[in-house]
């Protein structure tokens, strides 16, 4: 536990409320946290985590710019879902990258958790380009990223970072409703 990895967490839960509640203060907060836990797994051996950080920086610079100006005549973007071809597409370039990402770890690097930390990392991206999106399948993917990472950062003695996974786990159960309910009104409107 050190004060960096107390930071990041701070800065992260900030970041994911915000997100629950769809304020763009979300993606400030995050690039805060996501830089210094670059540093954090790379002291730690967690490589596809500390690659999966530098990738959310891009990808919160694009959902930064999306929320604000990606909706119709480059308005605020309202939440949808995905639709059934970008599920799939999604879906699959999840399993694949995974696999590869995790099989280049296991048999190029000391990689500590090759292909749990690919699977995670794989999961995080795709869910962070559905949230830049504002699609409600998101959540269902950082679902999934937050059980595997409770595990991981438990067996990595990251406890910090395992409270934080715990919380991020809460808040997605809390952003799927909340997103649920803004997109029936959407729908009604």
């Amino acid at each position: 536990m050190t004060f960096l990895e107390i930071i990041a967490t701070i800065t992260g839960i900030i970041s994911v409320w915000f997100v629950v509640r769809q304020n763009i203060w979300c993606y400030p907060f995050g690039i805060i946290s996501v830089t210094i836990y670059i540093y954090i797994f790379f002291n730690v051996k967690l490589y596809a985590d500390m690659g999966l950080q530098v990738a959310f920086i891009v990808l919160q610079a694009y959902g930064w710019y999306e929320w604000l100006y990606g909706g119709k005549n480059k308005t605020e973007l309202n939440v949808t879902k995905a639709s059934s071809s970008t599920n799939i597409i999604v879906g699959v370039l999840v399993i694949i990258s995974s696999y590869v990402l995790g099989y280049f770890l296991r048999n190029n690097t000391d990689a500590a958790l090759p292909y749990w930390d690919s699977t995670m990392a794989s999961l995080s991206l795709a869910g962070q380009y559905l949230m830049a999106k504002k699609y409600i399948e998101n959540w269902l993917f950082w679902i999934a990223v937050n059980i595997i990472s409770i595990g991981m950062y438990i067996v990595k003695d990251l406890y910090i970072t395992t409270i934080l996974y715990s919380v991020y786990f809460v808040l997605a159960i809390m952003g799927w409703f909340e997103w649920k309910r803004k997109l029936k009104q959407t729908i009604l409107a």
